[in-house]
């Protein structure tokens, strides 16, 4: 077989199997807006849950999402961006170092109910914040972390190393180089690794489930230190323990939050275009 005829082979093989991986999902979102979308209206998005849940809308839920996904990006970020740019401008290459990459690495892959264990003890019991808003948002936080940080690190490292030589030869400082050069440059990436980060954390159902999330609260939460309903856990209470739940409202909020993750996504890929379109590199 010639070299010609197996890259044909390569592509068409790799083809299929990206066919058979995307139809699913495909399949999946279709059916979830074929029986959710006759849910969605301005009560249904507006409107707090009653008659047992079965009636109104979901507001509180949605809202309490949007307080969990602010406070995640808040808590967590700034230190895992920080982390970030210390591993790759500033970190030797040796066994400490290594360990620590690999660290990261096995906590991206440690199930979310693991977190939700951690921040039970951790800031629920042993900070003595209760089931609050802000333990949430610090259990989330520890769980987009490794993401983030492993994102932002691969995209502050794809900057060329001509840039940093060229601005210390012309005086400046490391950190005015990691500040005007690298960063800018690093930043579709590590925007990306963000906004992917908010996506799961605002679709997570069992760290909030040990750490903030409510059954139903009749009034909104008046600080971080109050329950919330959040989406995700809502979306579970309505489809396995409330009798008699219309099926509708059940799809319609699995499309809410479906609507919420693919929003987020779209947006990472618009800024990560747009920016990578100015890059001159």
């Amino acid at each position: 077989m010639t070299r010609q005829n197996m890259n044909k082979l390569m592509i068409g093989m790799v083809s299929l199997v990206a066919t058979i991986v995307v139809i699913p999902i495909v399949l999946v979102i279709i059916y979830v807006v074929y029986n959710g979308i006759g849910a969605i209206n301005w009560e249904f998005l507006t409107a707090a849950p009653r008659n047992g849940m079965r009636e109104g809308g979901i507001m509180p839920a949605l809202l309490g999402t949007v307080f969990l996904t602010f406070g995640t990006a808040i808590v967590s970020f700034p230190l895992a961006i920080a982390a970030a740019i210390y591993l790759a401008e500033y970190a030797g290459d040796n066994m400490l170092t290594r360990w620590v990459r690999l660290a990261i690495v096995n906590l991206a892959g440690i199930p979310s109910i693991v977190y939700g264990l951690f921040g039970l003890g951790a800031f629920v019991l042993f900070w003595n914040l209760g089931t609050s808003i802000i333990a949430g948002s610090l259990t989330l936080g520890v769980l987009t972390l490794p993401v983030v940080i492993s994102t932002a690190e691969e995209a502050i490292l794809s900057v060329p190393q001509s840039f940093r030589t060229v601005s210390l030869s012309l005086g400046a400082s490391r950190w005015q180089t990691i500040r005007h050069q690298v960063l800018p440059h690093a930043m579709p990436g590590i925007i990306t690794g963000i906004i992917l980060g908010l996506g799961r954390a605002a679709g997570e159902t069992a760290p909030i489930l040990f750490t903030v999330a409510a059954f139903y609260l009749p009034e909104l939460p008046k600080s971080i230190f109050d329950q919330t309903m959040a989406l995700p856990y809502h979306l579970y209470v309505i489809s396995t323990q409330v009798p008699d739940m219309p099926l509708s409202n059940q799809y319609g909020t699995a499309l809410v939050l479906l609507m919420i993750v693919f929003s987020m996504t779209l947006v990472a890929t618009v800024i990560r275009t747009n920016m990578r379109r100015r890059r001159e590199w």
